[in-house]
C-alpha cells in the first residue's frame, strides 16, 4: 500500500548553481520542507540556451557540465527523490531528458518532444525528440507521468497518462511571465488524468532577456488548486493522498473512453 508522501515544488533562478548566492537559503527551504519528492523547475542549472537562435556545440557542452556539476547539489539535498530535468547529447543536437534521483540512484524518465521556436525559446534549434513515447514510470512506489513544458499543452498527453494510470503528473518548465495559460493547462491535465499535477518553474532575467515567470503550483484530482509559489516563498509542499487519483479516475471524465489513444 502506497503511503502518503510529501511533495515540494519550486520557483528557481536563471543562471542557478552550487555557488549562486541564493543556494544555501534555497538548500535550507527545500530540506526544512522535508519532501519526499522535489520536483525542480525545467533544465534548472546554467543559462538558458535557448535565448540564441543558433546552435553552438560550445554552448551545449556548457550547460551539460552545468548540470553535471548541479547534479551534486541534488544529491546534496539528501531527498527520498528528485525529479528534475537535464541536457544530453542526442545526435547533432541536445535532448531535454527528465529523470529521478531515487535514492542516489539517477535514471532518466522522460525525453521532451515539443518544442516552441519563438524569440527566448528557440528550442527547436538546441533541442531533438526521439520515439521514446510518454510512459508513467514508478517513483517511490507511485506512477508517475512527465510533461516537460510545452507537453502541458498538449492534453491528450496528460489524459493517455491517466489512462495509465499515473497518480501524479509532473510539468518542469521554463515559461514566461504570463501565468494564466499554464494554469488552466495543469488544472485540464489533473481533470483529465484524474491525477495531481505538480509544476516548477524557472524565474529571473537570463541574458538574452528572457523574462522567466516562476510561479509554480500544484493541483489535485478533478482541477482543484493547491498553492502557488511566489518570489517571497519559492519553496511550496503538498500532501500526496494516493486515494484520490483512483477515486476521480473512476468518476467523469476520466472513465470515458478514448476513441483513438495517442501514440
Amino acid at each position: 500500500m502506497v503511503k502518503p508522501l510529501r511533495i515540494a515544488f519550486v520557483e528557481w533562478p536563471e543562471t542557478l548553481s552550487m555557488d549562486h548566492p541564493m543556494w544555501p537559503g534555497l538548500k535550507d527551504s527545500v530540506t526544512t520542507a522535508h519532501p519526499d519528492i522535489l520536483l525542480t523547475n525545467e533544465l534548472p542549472f546554467g543559462p538558458w540556451l535557448a535565448d540564441a537562435a543558433v546552435f553552438s556545440r560550445d554552448e551545449a557542452q556548457r550547460s551539460l557540465r552545468a548540470h553535471d556539476k548541479g547534479m551534486e547539489a541534488l544529491i546534496d539535498l539528501g531527498l527520498p527523490a528528485v525529479i528534475s530535468s537535464r541536457p544530453v547529447w542526442n545526435g547533432e543536437r541536445l535532448a531535454n531528458e527528465a529523470f529521478v534521483l531515487e535514492n542516489g540512484v539517477t535514471r532518466p524518465l522522460h525525453r521532451k518532444q515539443y518544442f516552441p521556436n519563438e524569440p527566448g525559446w528557440f528550442e527547436s534549434e538546441w533541442y531533438a525528440g526521439d520515439c521514446s513515447g510518454f510512459n508513467v514510470a514508478e517513483v517511490l512506489g507511485i506512477k508517475v507521468g512527465v510533461l516537460v513544458c510545452t507537453e502541458a499543452m498538449f492534453n491528450e498527453r496528460a489524459r493517455h497518462y491517466g489512462k495509465q494510470k499515473a497518480s501524479l503528473i509532473v510539468i518542469p518548465r521554463a515559461s514566461g511571465t504570463e501565468i494564466a495559460p499554464w494554469k488552466i493547462a495543469g488544472a485540464m491535465a489533473s481533470l483529465v488524468s484524474g491525477a495531481y499535477v505538480v509544476s516548477s518553474n524557472r524565474v529571473g532575467l537570463s541574458a538574452g532577456g528572457t523574462n522567466f515567470g516562476g510561479r509554480g503550483f500544484a493541483y489535485a484530482p478533478q482541477g482543484q488548486l493547491l498553492t502557488v509559489t511566489e518570489q517571497s516563498d519559492p519553496v511550496k509542499t503538498f500532501d500526496f493522498d494516493p486515494n484520490l487519483p483512483t477515486l476521480a479516475q473512476r468518476s467523469y471524465p476520466c472513465y470515458v473512453p478514448e476513441l483513438e489513444p495517442p501514440a
